[in-house]
């Protein structure tokens, strides 16, 4: 018998094959001790944010990309619907904008950087 460690979808498990078993014969699977836990995920980077206090308003990724550009800056007035920056995600680009009108009070993200869904991109006053 041989047995092996097989990992499928993240859930490991243990197999043991008979060898020199007759042609037509199923093998034997072991039964499996359950899925090993998962590693824990690496912490997130801290915030690029500039100091000061955040603003009252947040924006937040839609989507899971890449920050292909910031096109405002704090301080920086904004109307409601302005581009504020533009996310890349599955080769598009999608404008990231302002929820409402406000002023821009933290940027916390920069060029090339990658987010997660729900990550907070910019917070306004």
């Amino acid at each position: 018998m041989k047995n092996y460690t097989i990992t499928v979808n993240g859930n490991v498990y243990e197999v043991t094959v008979e060898e020199g078993a007759p042609s037509g014969a199923a093998p034997k699977a072991a039964p499996a001790p359950g899925p090993k836990p998962a590693p824990a995920p690496k912490a997130a980077p801290a915030p690029k944010a500039p100091a000061g206090p955040a603003g009252s308003v947040t924006v937040t990724a839609p989507m899971p990309g890449k920050i292909l550009g910031v096109k405002a800056s704090a301080g920086q007035a904004v109307k409601r619907g302005e581009v504020i920056m533009i996310l890349e995600a599955m080769k598009m680009e999608n404008d990231i904008v302002a929820p409402s009108d406000g002023t821009i009070a933290t940027i916390n993200v920069s060029v090339g950087d990658a987010v997660e869904s729900g990550a907070t991109l910019a917070t306004l006053n």
